[in-house]
C-alpha cells in the first residue's frame, strides 16, 4: 500500500475541539481510513523484532489490538489504575492536565526480554508513555519503539524521541 497516497485518511481527524487534543475518533469508522492509519503506524517497525504490542487505555487499546492483529503479535493491555481484578504492576504519573494518574498491567505479563511497541493515539507530554515504559521495563521486556496518530513537540517527547524511536502520523 502507498502510505503517500493515502494520507488523506488523517482529513477525517476532527480539529474542531477545546484544548490541545484533537478528535482522532471518526479515523475509527471509516474502515479504509482506519486501515491505513494502522498500516502507516507499523511502517517503520516492520522489520523489528518483536513480540508485543502494548496499547494504552483507552483509544491506545483500539489502534493496539489493530496493530497486534495486523502483525500477528500478542496484545497488552496497559490499563487504567484500578481497573484490574488480578495482581498487578502499577505506576502513578502527573499527566499533561496536571492530574495524577496510574496506569497497571498484570503481573507477569511480559516474559523477559520480550519486545513490545507501545502504541497510543496522542502523546501530549509523555508521562503516560513513559509510566508504560517503565511498566513493561520492570518486567523485564524491552521497547523497540513507540508509535502514536500524534507526538507533539515537548522537552519531555524530544526525550522519548532520543531514547525510542518514535514515530507518530499526523505531525512528522
Amino acid at each position: 500500500m502507498d502510505l503517500t497516497l493515502n494520507r488523506q485518511y488523517l482529513r477525517l481527524i476532527d480539529v474542531n475541539t477545546p484544548g490541545p487534543r484533537y478528535d482522532v475518533t471518526p479515523l475509527f469508522a471509516d474502515p479504509e481510513a482506519f486501515s491505513a492509519v494502522v498500516d502507516a503506524l507499523i511502517e517503520p517497525f516492520e522489520k523489528v523484532v518483536f513480540e508485543y504490542v502494548a496499547g494504552i487505555d483507552a483509544l491506545g487499546f483500539i489502534l493496539g489490538a489493530a496493530i497486534s492483529q495486523r502483525t500477528e503479535k500478542g496484545f497488552l493491555p496497559i490499563r487504567k489504575g484500578g481497573k484490574l481484578p488480578v495482581d498487578v504492576d502499577r505506576i502513578s504519573f502527573i499527566d499533561y492536565s496536571g492530574i495524577e494518574k496510574s496506569l497497571e498491567v498484570r503481573k507477569r505479563a511480559i516474559p523477559p526480554g520480550a519486545g513490545v511497541l507501545i502504541v497510543d493515539e496522542w502523546v501530549e507530554t509523555g508521562a503516560q508513555i513513559f509510566a508504560a515504559v517503565e511498566l513493561i521495563e520492570h518486567q523485564g521486556g524491552s521497547v523497540i519503539g513507540i508509535a502514536a496518530i500524534q507526538i507533539d513537540d515537548h522537552p519531555a517527547t524530544q526525550r522519548l524521541k532520543d531514547r525510542y524511536v518514535c514515530h507518530s502520523v499526523w505531525q512528522e
